[in-house]
């Protein structure tokens, strides 16, 4: 089927029409009954066959992800992290003199300030036309102040340079979630964010990547005005995003607050929240997987070998995963495997120090802890696609408030070699995020029942935060 399969003549009710620009070029918006936009196909496009926009369209594909997945690719986001807990087994805690509650402080307290500057950020992203360069230059300054690591000589200096490096890091990973989110169709966002997480796998596997090429971002700005793209290439970009689910970056004009109270006020965003929560809980694991590597008896330099396999076979299972959920649009039985596979991990882990298990183990511990959120930032992009400030500020907030159980989870992995509080803790969390992810599967579908109902019913579901013009179009929640 062609990505253009909407031929927007079936329009909503057009109660006024006004030409805008942008700045780069101009083109026609129409308000709605209840005043939201609606992007009408421009005329450039409207004469062309489909053969032909899709050629064109695949031609724009192609030149983003050069660009920006090459970039992301070469991109280390939670390197630091990892590069600490490695750190430990080369004998950080003696250089500093560090106990383990304080080794497990220096872990966490990175998120201190992480946490709260996500929300921000993300508002800022939605209200200027240069997300690349603005994601450029804080990516620049993370980077500066993450070798500044290297030369602290104290544990409160070794504190505040974490705390620093956390505010800066906020920038970079909701916002390119967003940005992704801008450029690609519900067809192909899937495997692009399993590279953006396995760019971070292989960062967490090897360690030292050069993020020099982030300097590339000062290109891609939105689709509706990337230097990047000629006119026809720029018109396509948008009709093949807004064609989806309505008008987006290029269109829409809701402020980055009203978004943000959108968001709060969704239960489908705080159900979300829970789940990357639960997925964050699992991830304190790897804080710590060369010190739970270390247990199995080898020397050092052994020891974080071990560690590499585990991120290299979730890179593979990352990406077959999310080509099987693009393709098939699925998103709970992706979900639900990685959660059955985080099950028997950490019952195994519970059960046996035998080295043949344990390892084996340990080698799903990467998939089972963060492929979740994969699929979870996917049904985000998806169920909460407009207003796009709402989408924006919802990515934001699951990785913000999803965040905080790294704060408290890096303190269960001090009761070495078994380490039971950890693994019950795991345990725990994977069985209450597939709870909660079967409730949001059933609630999902009796929206989509409502949406083919009467009037009241559609009216219900629109209060569930379904636009109009989402509506008018046949728009589904889909994946569950």
């Amino acid at each position: 089927m062609s990505i253009f399969s909407h031929d927007g003549e079936s329009e909503p009710t057009i109660t006024a029409t006004r030409l805008k620009n942008d700045g780069e070029h101009e083109y026609e918006e129409v308000v709605i009954d209840g005043g939201h936009s609606y992007a009408i196909m421009p005329d450039r496009i409207k004469r062309m066959s489909l053969e032909e926009r899709d050629t064109i369209a695949k031609k724009v594909v192609r030149k983003i992800d050069f660009i920006i997945l090459h970039l992301l690719t070469r991109k280390f986001s939670d390197i630091d992290r990892q590069n600490v807990s490695a750190a430990k087994v080369q004998g950080i805690m003696e250089d500093l003199s560090l106990g383990a509650d304080q080794f497990s402080t220096v872990i966490s307290i990175l998120y201190v300030g992480y946490i709260p500057f996500q929300v921000p950020s993300n508002m800022i992203m939605t209200s200027i036309t240069r997300p690349g360069l603005y994601i450029c230059v804080a990516v620049t300054v993370w980077g500066t102040i993450s070798a500044c690591t290297a030369a602290v000589q104290s544990y409160s200096a070794l504190l505040a340079v974490r705390v620093i490096l956390g505010a800066v890091e906020a920038v970079f990973f909701p916002g390119v979630i967003y940005f992704l989110s801008a450029w690609y169709t519900k067809e192909e966002l899937g495997k692009r964010l399993a590279v953006l997480y396995i760019g971070q796998q292989l960062g967490s596997a090897f360690g030292g990547l050069i993020a020099a090429g982030v300097l590339h971002l000062d290109g891609p700005e939105y689709p509706h005005n990337a230097r990047i793209l000629s006119q026809t290439e720029r018109d396509i970009a948008v009709w093949r995003i807004e064609q989806e689910a309505g008008a987006g970056e290029a269109h829409g004009h809701m402020s980055a607050v009203k978004g943000l109270l959108l968001a709060v006020a969704d239960f489908k965003v705080w159900a979300l929240v829970l789940c990357v929560i639960m997925s964050q809980a699992m991830n304190s694991a790897l804080n710590y997987l060369p010190t739970i590597v270390a247990t199995l008896g080898y020397d050092e330099t052994t020891t974080l070998a071990l560690t590499a396999p585990p991120y290299l076979f979730a890179c593979f299972y990352f990406y077959f995963i999310s080509w099987w959920s693009d393709k098939r649009m699925s998103l709970y039985w992706p979900l639900m495997s990685y959660l059955f596979m985080g099950m028997i991990a950490f019952i195994i882990s519970l059960s046996t120090t035998e080295l043949g298990a344990a390892y084996f183990a340990m080698m799903f511990f990467p998939s089972a802890a963060i492929g979740p959120q994969i699929m979870l930032y996917k049904t985000v992009n998806l169920h909460l696609a407009r207003p796009y400030p709402k989408r924006a500020a919802a990515i934001a907030l699951l990785n913000a408030i999803g965040g905080t159980s790294n704060i408290w989870g890096s303190y269960l992995w001090t009761d070495g070699p078994r380490f039971f509080a950890g693994f019950a803790m795991c345990l725990g969390v994977v069985i209450t995020f597939a709870l909660i992810i079967m409730w949001y599967k059933v609630h999902v579908l009796r929206e989509n029942k409502h949406l083919e109902g009467d009037e009241v019913e559609v009216q219900r579901a629109m209060k569930g935060g379904v636009t109009t013009e989402q509506v008018s179009m046949g728009w589904r929640y889909e994946g569950y």
